[in-house]
């Protein structure tokens, strides 16, 4: 059943905010590089300063939480986007979100974003400065699952990282994304990201068990039982139904569906095994995505 590990989540905290101080700029020269903003992005349906639109609302977003001076009332914001204030489905609320995002900046405003993206960076990471990682914050759009700063500032360099990708597939610019970044994302947002995105009618009845090891970790316990999920880390040994073992820049990408499984599969960056190895594919069905 594999070796139980422990990790410090107060040092864990602090690799994930110099991992987000270390991509913002990264991000912010991205966004300056880019030649056409009106090329296709790595997101079907949104062009390259769409996507840079979108991050510009993501930090606003995410400073706004840890900031009072940067308040923001979300029911109006969520209302703007065709939402419905803390009601809807995950998917609803994402979306509603990511659709009043690209409207932040228009036309030569756009030019704007990568400052504004560097400003808003920089205040989060100030006024965050010296907070306890369990510190309580309230994502409205995400619904009621409980948020803490680690699981915030973990989602603002998974935004980081697979929006900047998003950039530089439309911009053919390089935007490399290492291991060791992408185990930070997984360990600080995705066990909150889970719960917080598993699709209630989907898992209705169904009860599985998964053991997620991500190479070097970290490693989670994911129990789906009848509409319901946990997901823990450093969880006792137990009996699993399907263990999932992936390299973490892989399984990042295929959890934001920026890869398909077939192709982490097929290039031996995940695997499945267990006593159900064929239910690996149920994961990515059950956890929702706009």
């Amino acid at each position: 059943m594999g070796t139980v590990t422990t990790f410090d989540p107060v040092t864990e905290h602090e690799r994930t905010r110099t991992a987000l101080a270390a991509a913002v700029p990264r991000l912010v020269a991205l966004l300056r590089a880019v030649p056409d903003p009106d090329a296709g992005s790595g997101v079907p349906e949104w062009t390259v300063g769409d996507v840079g639109t979108h991050l510009a609302a993501v930090y606003l977003a995410y400073t706004s939480l840890v900031s009072p001076d940067e308040a923001v009332e979300w029911g109006d914001v969520l209302r703007s986007g065709g939402g419905t204030p803390g009601g809807g489905t995950f998917v609803e609320r994402i979306t509603a979100m990511n659709a009043r995002s690209v409207t932040l900046f228009g036309g030569e405003d756009r030019a704007k974003v990568p400052d504004f993206v560097a400003e808003r960076g920089e205040t989060f990471l100030r006024v965050t400065e010296g907070l306890a990682p369990d510190t309580p914050v309230s994502a409205p759009w995400y619904g009621e699952v409980p948020f803490t700063l680690a699981t915030v500032t973990g989602l603002l360099l998974s935004e980081t990282l697979v929006h900047g990708l998003d950039v530089a597939r439309g911009a053919r610019l390089p935007w490399p994304i290492g291991d060791d970044e992408a185990r930070l994302v997984l360990g600080q947002s995705m066990p909150t990201m889970m719960a917080a995105a598993l699709d209630p009618v989907r898992a209705r009845g169904v009860r599985i068990a998964f053991d997620l090891a991500v190479m070097g970790g970290p490693r989670l316990a994911v129990v789906v039982d009848d509409g319901t999920v946990t997901v823990a880390r450093d969880a006792p040994p137990r009996a699993y139904d399907c263990r999932i073992v992936a390299s973490p820049a892989a399984f990042l990408l295929v959890s934001f569906r920026r890869t398909p499984i077939w192709k982490a599969v097929a290039t031996g960056r995940m695997r499945a095994g267990g006593r159900k190895p064929w239910l690996a594919a149920r994961l990515g069905q059950l956890v929702a995505g706009p």
